[in-house]
C-alpha cells in the first residue's frame, strides 16, 4: 500500500526563474559534454542580449557556475570551460536494478510510502534548504527475486526536482528516475556497518541487529542539493566496489 499524503506547494507550480533557465541551460551544455573543457562560454554582454535580461541576472549565474567548478572566468578573455578533475577514488551511483540482474536475479520495487511534506530543521540543514520548504520523502523496497535486496530512504529537494512531486516512481524506482530527469555535478558517500533495528530488519526480513551495510549519499546539481538517500543492504548480499586513478601532481 502507498502512503501518498501531499500537501499544497506553490513552488513546484511556479515556472523557473530567468536565472534558473539561463543556469540550467549552460549547465547542461557543459555537463552533457556539448561544450568540452576550453570552450569559451559568450560574454555576459551576448548572454544578457541573448535571454533579453540584465548584465547582474547573467554575472550572478557565471559567479555561480564559476564557484561550483565548472567554468574558470579569465580576465580579458572572458569564461572557460573547466575539465573534470581526476578523483584518486570514484564510487559510481549504481543502478539497484542493474546490481541485482548482474546477480542473475528478477529485478522488482515496491514504494512503501511517498509523502509531500515540509522539510524539518535537520533535513532542511541537510539538504541546504529554508524550514518548511516542500520536499519528497520516499521509502522503497527492492527485491531480487522474491527476497529483500535493498531499503532505500529518501528526500528529493522540490526546488531543484518539481516534477517529483507527481512522480508515482511505481514504473522507475527513484533512483534511476532522478538519473534520467536531473543532472548532477557533484556526489558525497559515507558507507558505515552496524546492527540491523526494528524497521530495517522488518523490511529486509532479517533478525534484528543482523549486519547490514548502510550507504549514504548526497548529490548537488552545482550548489543546490538535489537528493540525500539512505540505502540499506543485509551485510552478507552486498560488497563495496571503488575504482581507483592515480592521483595528479602539479
Amino acid at each position: 500500500m502507498i502512503d501518498v499524503n501531499i500537501t499544497a506547494d506553490p513552488i513546484s507550480e511556479t515556472p523557473p526563474s530567468l536565472h534558473q533557465r539561463i543556469l540550467s541551460d549552460i549547465e547542461q551544455n557543459i555537463l552533457t559534454g556539448r561544450w568540452q573543457p576550453g570552450f569559451k562560454i559568450a560574454s555576459e554582454q551576448q548572454l544578457a542580449l541573448q535571454y533579453g535580461c540584465s548584465r547582474m541576472t547573467v554575472n550572478k549565474v557565471v559567479t555561480q557556475l564559476a564557484r561550483a567548478g565548472l567554468i574558470q572566468r579569465r580576465r580579458k578573455v572572458g569564461s572557460v570551460v573547466l575539465p573534470q578533475k581526476a578523483q584518486s577514488a570514484i564510487l559510481e551511483i549504481y543502478d539497484i536494478r542493474e546490481e541485482v540482474k548482474a546477480k542473475g536475479e528478477i529485478y522488482g520495487h515496491r514504494i512503501l510510502s511517498r509523502t509531500i511534506r515540509a522539510a524539518d530543521s535537520r533535513e532542511a540543514e541537510r539538504l541546504d534548504l529554508p524550514c518548511s520548504r516542500a520536499i519528497a520523502d520516499i521509502t522503497c523496497l527492492h527485491y531480487a527475486g522474491d527476497q529483500p535486496f535493498c531499503l532505500e530512504q529518501r528526500l528529493i529537494n522540490l526546488d531543484v526536482v518539481p516534477d517529483a512531486g507527481t512522480e508515482t516512481f511505481e514504473t522507475l524506482s527513484p533512483g534511476p528516475w532522478l538519473l534520467d530527469h536531473v543532472p548532477w555535478s557533484a556526489a558525497e558517500h559515507r558507507i558505515s556497518a552496524r546492527g540491523a533495528g526494528t524497521a530495517e530488519a522488518s523490511h529486509l526480513a532479517i533478525p534484528l541487529g543482523t549486519p547490514v551495510m548502510v550507504v549514504e549519499r548526497q548529490t548537488w546539481r552545482l550548489d543546490q542539493s538535489v537528493t540525500s538517500v539512505r540505502l540499506t543492504y543485509p551485510g552478507k548480499s552486498h560488497a563495496l566496489t571503488a575504482r581507483f586513478t592515480p592521483s595528479q601532481v602539479g
